[in-house]
């Protein structure tokens, strides 16, 4: 995780996302949504160059995809991410939209035994749909649940950022150490922790997502077994209205070596971005394959020497 910046050019992006997100919190709902999805989709993407890293990635990861797919894709993906971020900063609007929200999918039934059970749970998911739709839903009903996430790097936007995620619903932990011993706390507890499993992690194991190396963290596993506890895939899967989401909760992974889990999680997330290739974040570096080949040159380097 890179340290926190707030230099001018911050404080630039800063100003424009409050401008953007201020204007659109000022529209209904059910305007507001698809009004940011457009504007990120149709303005900032092609000057953010969020064009250029959807084509590089699917490039890498799908090099077979027609080049119709991929520019209808290059316009549907920062939608999305667009109808995400304001949905996050339309806070305790959007988690009552989860009031009544059925949880679909095998693993429903072991959620709501681990919750009456008290039993720690991993709730695993990725930067696809909502990924918050999950939190909110499960919030809804009652569960214990908390969430780990990733500070911004601008640390003008991360502060009114962690506000916005957090009216949704607490407690919340920043990756690092500053929140990693109330994390374990509240795992220990028996609450139930969501987990954005699909960052590059550069110490993380070789581990594969479209059949590429895509270095991931073990910590989900690694929680789940020494404290015993479920590990749930979990998504918020955006529905064709655009505002919608049906909340699904796969059968829980069973109990192996940390590698084996977490690349079964990978896996699981891979199926479902497969079947929805627009609502995965194809914006962010999942792969990073320059820097894992130079990692990979300088341990060999190393063994070498050894």
């Amino acid at each position: 995780m890179g340290k926190p910046r707030r230099g001018p050019r911050e404080f630039v992006e800063n100003l424009a996302a409050r401008a953007v997100l201020g204007a659109a919190l000022a529209l209904p709902y059910r305007w507001r949504v698809p009004f940011v999805g457009w504007v990120t989709s149709r303005l900032v993407a092609p000057l953010a160059g969020y064009d250029r890293r959807v084509r590089e990635n699917l490039a890498h990861a799908c090099p077979d995809l027609p080049e119709a797919e991929v520019r209808r894709l290059m316009r549907a993906v920062p939608d999305n991410f667009g109808r995400t971020l304001i949905e996050l900063y339309s806070g305790r609007e959007f988690a009552r939209r989860f009031a009544d929200a059925p949880i679909h999918g095998p693993g429903a039934a072991a959620l709501e035994q681990a919750h009456t059970e008290g039993r720690p749970v991993m709730l695993v998911t990725g930067h696809f749909g909502n990924y918050d739709a999950v939190r909110a839903a499960l919030i809804q009903r009652g569960y214990n649940v908390g969430g780990l996430y990733n500070p911004m790097r601008n640390d003008f936007f991360n502060a009114h950022y962690v506000r916005a995620i957090s009216s949704i619903g607490e407690p919340l932990f920043p990756r690092g150490r500053a929140g990693m011993a109330r994390m374990l706390r509240f795992v220990k507890g028996g609450g139930m922790l969501g987990i954005v499993l699909d960052q590059y992690m550069r110490r993380g194991a070789d581990l594969t997502f479209f059949g590429k190396t895509a270095p991931t963290a073990l910590s989900a596993a690694d929680m789940a077994l020494k404290y015993d506890a479920l590990v749930v895939p979990i998504y918020g899967i955006r529905q064709p209205d655009g505002l919608s989401f049906r909340i699904v909760a796969e059968a829980p992974v069973p109990h192996a070596d940390r590698e084996t889990m977490t690349q079964a999680l990978n896996d699981s997330l891979e199926a479902r971005v497969r079947q929805h290739m627009a609502q995965w974040l194809w914006i962010h570096r999942r792969w990073k394959p320059e820097r894992t080949r130079r990692l990979r040159a300088k341990a060999q380097a190393r063994a070498a020497k050894d």
